[in-house]
Formats: C-alpha cells, structure tokens, sequence
C-alpha cells in the first residue's frame, strides 16, 4: 500500500528522535568495525592531550631562551632549552604518527561501514512490499537513503570523534588559562556563540532545501541516464531528443545550483559577522595581557604562553561547537536513512505459517476479490471470482489494463487484496509463508529480465539450488528452445551476457525471452505462470514452443496470460477478462461458438490473415 506521510512532530520529539537516531548509528558502526572504532577511540584521545603540551612547553622554552641570553654558550646554559626543544620535537613528532595512524583507521572505517550499511539499505530494498516501488514517496526515501548511507554514518562518527578530541584540548586548555584569569574560559566561550548560532542555522536551511529539491534532483539524475544509457540511446538519436534532454538538464541544474549558492551566500555573510566578534574579544583579552605585562606582572614566557592558549582556545571552542553543529547537521540526514530501513511491509509470514500442499490437488481459487493499486483510484479487480483446477493449462486474455497481470501478482503475494481471498488448496496465501508460497510457483514476467553475467548464471537465477547442476540447466535451456542459441555464443554457456562489462555478448528480445524462459523452467514448481511468453516469436516458433510447452507442463498447474488467441486457442481452458471481471469462460470451440468478445476477436485476426502470409501470432483483444 501506499507509505502513510508522517505527521509533523513537536520539536522535543524531533530531538529525541534524532538521537536515537544517533545511538543507532553508533551501533551499526560498533557492529561493522569494533576493532577500529577501539584503536581510534584510544589514539584521539592522546592527540587530544598533545596540542595542551605543546603549549605547555612554550613557557619553559622562552623562559629558558630569555635567561641563556648574557650567559654564553656553555652546555649548562643551553641544556633546559636543549631539554625543552627536543620535548617539543618528540610532541610534534608523535602527532604526526597518530594523524597518519587515523587516516589509516578512518580509511578501513570508512569502508567496513559505508559495506555494512549498503547491505542494509539493499536488504531493505528487496524486502518491502511492491507497492512501494508503485509511490514516488518511495523513490524519494530511497534516493535520500542512498546518499546518506555513503557517508553520513562516518561523518556522524568523525565528527564526534573530533568533539571528544576538542573537549579534552579545551578542558586542560582552559586550566592553563585559569591562572591568569577566570573570567577567560567564559570568554572563549562568549566569542564563539554567534559562529555555533550560524552553523545550527545554516545547518537546518540547507537540510530543509535538499529534502524539499529531492523530485528536482531525481529528475536531473533521470535526464542524465537517458542521455547516457543504451536502453535509450536509438530514440534519442532517432528523433533527435539529446537536444531536449540536456535543455531540460541544464534548467534544473541551474535552478538548484542558483538555490544552493544563495543559501552559501547567506551563510557566508553571516559568519563574517561571527567572525568579526570573535575577533573583538580576542584583541580585547590580548591589549589586557599585554597591558599586565607592561605593569610587570607576567613574563614574556606568560605571554607566549597566554597567546598560544587563547588562540588555541578559541580555535578549539569554534571546532568544538562546529563539531556540535555537523553532529546536528548529519542528525538531520541520518533521519532521511533510518526513515527509510523503518519502512514497515505490509506483505509477510503469518505467526504460524500453514504447510504448503506437496502437491496442488485441488486448483487455484479467488473469491471475492477487490484489489486496487496504490496511489490511485481506479478499481483493477472489483469482486473478482476464479477457480483454475490443478493440472490444468489456463489462458487468461484480455485487453490492455483488463486485469491479467494483476491476476499474477496477486497470486504471488506481491501485493494483497482489500478484499476476498486467494486460497490454494483451500489454503488462504496469507496463511502460507511467503518463501513456502513462492517455491510453489514459477513466474515468467511480461518484460523479459535479462542479468549482466553468464548464461549459465541468468538460467540459475530461477533455482540457484542449480547452479552447478549443468545438466538441469542444459535441460531448462532446451525446454525454452534456447539451448541452441546458447550453444552457438562464443562461450557457450559460459558467454557473458549483456554490454555493460567487457567481452559481453547482446542478445535480442526474442533470445532474452527465451533465456528468461529457461530460468523459470529450472525452477520446477507446480504451478507456472507466464506472462505474454511468446510476444516476441513469430507464428511458427509460437507453435513449436506451446508443443515443447505442453509436454513440461504435463502434470502442473499452468497459467498463461497473453494477447495472442493463438496460443489461447491451444490452452484446456480460456478466460476472458474485461474491466476487471471475467465475462466469457470456455474452450476455443466453445468460445467461438457462443459468438462473443472471444469470437470477435478471432474473427478479426481471421481476416487479417487474409492479407497477410502466414496465420497471425498477434490477436486484436484491443480493437
């Protein structure tokens, strides 16, 4: 069904919420690299410490260098200097190993994360309802998702990696500081507000504008893949539409890129008035140390001491409440990722699954069935009734949007009905585990799915139980008469298929049917559904196929939904569909006998094949 929009939440809850949000992303990265999460912890921690020695040393090394000064060269005059510099030395030294040593660990974080949550938001992808995939709300989550899960996760843990390092920099920074002042600590922190006001500001403005553009850019994105994709490369050229495209491309661009730039704008402007205050206070308490240093009060060596801890300090404040502003920014993005891996599926396992029958004895029924798609108004099955008995080859025809295809997807458990039921065997679907229920079935879709590996791989997709069973999958290819075109690529079974890696081998609609249609025979279920199995065959590969067809499906339960009547006519029992409903229902003779839409229809193609060479594969159900 369609993803229900959220109510607006109160500020506090939206908090909270984004906390949670944080914990969470915490445990994922524990989960994916504790390791490295331990070595960093440990390492930021020291680097936090360094900056505070550092300035700690500054006081001894000019206090030392303004007493050598008069006394000579003499080892006992130059020793505490020597001492103090190569302390120094040994700092800066240290600080560089352990910046080279996180770069390292936030390499392989980077990568064990950025896997781990991919995995998840792929789990996820596969695993909600097909409704979803029916709403552009859907697209929307997924595409923020995407984004987000490459690097938002990290940012989240760098950024607070950085607050942890910056908090215990500022903390011994400011007992150095105390000394001289307690009112000093409160003013680093006074200077610095207005930059933390900014970046909150900034922050939520530029969430807000990237989640509202999220359609924008998606259809950007769009322009960009038709322009660059083969599936439309023959059009484009064709009718000249490159052109068009990249018009629209550019327009887009530009409107988002003009958006963007205003926000920077504006921020910009706003932390150069930040910057100008933290500017005052800083001359303000440098012109009273020096004042104090003219009184005679403090040492050169308090000065140096003094300025490098303030400076510092007030570095460290403004990165510390940056910090705390990037942890709020990526709070806001992490919201749009958990949003999405927190989509609920409406299509499950019941608590106590039902046993599948072993065998299908009875058949297929719908009972009552009401079903709409999601998004829109229009009724696809109103109160819809169907038995199809077990063992029984069944065609469903009917015109464009009669309701086959849903037929297929509701049998599948791709979407539920609002109403009625679907039993098999007298048991309803949903009492039936959805794994158990799928493995009952084989589909064959109306749009062939061609995977870019080998043949073998694209054949084993139907049972993967069966991928190194090269006989059942020989077997499969046979049975969809595609064996033969197989046999004939360079590798045989073993040619990649499709253009999008090297050495890959394109095949046409009509051989990637037939491929598709060797993996659904691999998978040897009881019931086969197929549907329009022969749209792109001509007449006499449609008869030679429906004969290879009948004798796999002897003994099963076989649905074929399609638009040519002349497979229909070969089928035990035809079903035709208008609006929703079944009108007519019979064998062919029986069909053409009662003189209705069936009759019609057939009766057209007979006088079309009047014109034509050979008997028409194509009926007119729409006409």
């Amino acid at each position: 069904m369609r993803p229900e929009q959220k109510p607006l939440k109160p500020p506090i809850h939206d908090t909270a919420l984004k906390l949670s949000y944080m914990i969470r992303v915490f445990g994922l990265i524990w989960a994916a690299a504790r390791g490295w999460m331990v070595a960093w912890g440990i390492l930021l921690i020291v680097q936090g410490l360094l900056p505070v020695a550092l300035v700690y040393l500054t006081k001894p090394l000019v206090d030392g260098l303004q007493a050598a000064v008069g006394r000579g060269t003499s080892w006992a005059s130059v020793q505490p200097v020597v001492v103090v510099a190569a302390s120094i030395g040994g700092v800066l030294l240290l600080t560089e190993l352990i910046k080279v040593c996180l770069e390292w660990i936030g390499t392989a974080q980077s990568e064990l994360i950025q896997d781990h949550i991919t995995d998840l938001v792929h789990a996820k992808s596969a695993s909600v309802d097909l409704a979803f995939y029916e709403t552009p709300d859907f697209y929307d989550h997924l595409y923020r998702a995407r984004g987000d899960a490459s690097n938002r996760p990290l940012a989240l843990l760098q950024s607070t990696g950085s607050l942890v390092q910056n908090c215990i920099t500022l903390i011994a920074m400011a007992a150095v500081l105390i000394p001289y002042g307690t009112w000093l600590p409160p003013a680093l922190l006074f200077s610095t507000l207005p930059a933390f006001y900014v970046v909150v500001r900034t922050s939520q403005r530029y969430h807000d504008w990237w989640k509202n553009t999220t359609p924008e850019r998606r259809r950007s994105q769009y322009f960009g893949v038709v322009l660059t994709d083969g599936w439309h490369a023959g059009e484009v050229r064709l009718f000249g539409l490159a052109g068009y495209f990249q018009d629209a491309y550019r327009a887009l661009r530009r409107r988002l890129r003009t958006e963007r730039l205003g926000l920077l704008r504006d921020q910009s402007l706003a932390r150069v008035g930040a910057e100008g205050v933290a500017l005052l206070v800083s001359a303000a308490t440098i012109a009273w140390m020096v004042w104090r240093a003219f009184l005679g009060l403090v040492t050169l060596g308090d000065i140096a001491l003094f300025f490098q801890a303030f400076q510092r300090g007030q570095g460290l404040m403004r990165a510390l409440l940056t910090n705390v502003g990037q942890i709020y920014t990526n709070g806001l993005f992490l919201v749009n990722l958990f949003e999405f891996l927190d989509l609920k599926t409406r299509i499950g396992d019941p608590p106590s699954p039902v046993p599948p029958p072993s065998t299908l004895n009875h058949g297929i029924r719908f009972h009552n069935v009401t079903f709409r798609y999601p998004g829109t108004d229009r009724v696809a099955l109103r109160d819809f009734n169907l038995t199809i008995p077990a063992g029984r080859t069944v065609a469903i025809v009917g015109a464009n949007g009669a309701g086959k295809t849903t037929l297929l997807k509701l049998l599948c458990r791709l979407y539920d009905p609002e109403s009625g039921h679907i039993d098999i065997d007298g048991i309803d679907l949903r009492d039936l585990s959805l794994t158990q229920l799928r493995r009952m079935i084989t589909v064959m879709f109306q749009l062939p799915v061609g995977y870019q590996g080998t043949a073998r791989q694209n054949i084993s997709m139907g049972n993967l139980d069966a991928e190194s069973n090269v006989s059942r999958i020989e077997a499969a290819a046979r049975d969809a008469g595609a064996h033969d075109l197989i046999a004939a690529l360079p590798q045989g079974y073993d040619t990649l298929l499709g253009k999008w890696f090297a050495e890959g081998t394109e095949l046409s609609a009509g051989e990637w049917q037939r491929v598709a249609m060797a993996r659904a025979y691999l998978r040897q279920s009881e019931i086969i559904i197929l549907d329009e199995p022969t749209s792109f065959m001509d007449s006499w590969a449609e008869a030679e196929w429906f004969e290879r067809f009948r004798t796999l499906a002897r003994g099963r339960t076989a649905i074929i939904i399609t638009h040519r009547l002349t497979i229909a006519m070969r089928a035990d029992v035809v079903h035709v569909m208008r609006s929703g409903q079944i009108v007519e229902s019979g064998n062919h003779q029986d069909l053409l006998a009662r003189r209705g839409l069936y009759s019609q229809s057939w009766s057209a193609q007979v006088e079309s094949a009047s014109n034509s060479s050979e008997i028409p594969a194509t009926p007119l159900m729409n006409s």
